[in-house]
């Protein structure tokens, strides 16, 4: 009985871990195959705020942002 408790508990364990894994590869697959965000994004954004990005500025940010993800 209480073995099979535990053999269930530790069966549910051992699935949300590897659900969790599996669930995490497929995000950073897929966020590097569509990036979120891209350099024009990130020029209208900056026109937006009234200033007018090098292409050095742009670069820049986006190194910095692929570095989080």
């Amino acid at each position: 009985m209480l073995s099979d408790i535990l053999l269930i508990l530790l069966g549910l364990l051992i699935g949300l871990v590897i659900g969790f894994i599996i669930a995490k590869k497929l995000m950073q697959k897929e966020l590097k195959k569509n990036p979120p965000i891209n350099e024009k994004m990130i020029e209208a954004m900056m026109s937006g705020m009234g200033r007018k990005p090098s292409q050095k500025q742009v670069k820049e940010v986006m190194r910095q942002m692929n570095k989080y993800m």
